[in-house]
């Protein structure tokens, strides 16, 4: 069973990595758009540009999200997006009470170390990355090959 289970790996991180990804492009979106209900603490309304943080805060979102969700630069993507959790659960969060659960950062916290997991595990399938790394790998065999032996490109 554990085989089974450890096969499947790749394909339930790439799942996991794509549905965190859209969740916090989903946010990024709310608040820079105003679209799915629109900005929290503004009742439907978008951040104005150049807020600090929350506009910046909205643009990582957006774009860390949407990268994630791709499985493009997946690593350095969740590693921003890790961070800039991590800094809104410390900055806006902790000063109400010191537990997630009493401070309202629950949602920050879980974003903060699902990120921070990509960081670590990289994309899975159905990524982007995983994509250009076989082409990357398929290139430098191609190469290696003497010319003879080599497919011919279409041109």
């Amino acid at each position: 069973m554990t085989g089974r289970l450890n096969s499947a790996q790749p394909y339930a991180l790439g799942l996991f990595r794509i549905v965190v990804g859209l969740l916090f492009a989903c946010h990024g979106a709310a608040s820079l758009f105003g679209v799915l209900g629109g900005a929290m603490g503004t009742h439907g309304g978008t951040i104005p540009a150049g807020t600090w943080p929350g506009w910046y805060a909205a643009v990582i979102q957006l774009v860390g999200g949407a990268l994630v969700l791709l499985g493009l630069g997946t690593r350095a993507a969740a590693f921003i997006a890790s961070g800039s959790m991590a800094y809104a659960y410390f900055d806006v969060h902790q000063q109400a009470a010191l537990w997630p659960i009493q401070n309202g950062g629950e949602l920050s916290v879980l974003f903060c170390w699902s990120f921070l997991l990509l960081v670590f595990t990289g994309s899975g399938a159905f990524g982007v990355d995983g994509l250009l790394a076989k082409r990357s790998t398929q290139d430098s065999t191609q190469e290696k090959q003497p010319a003879a032996e080599r497919a011919p490109v279409a041109a």
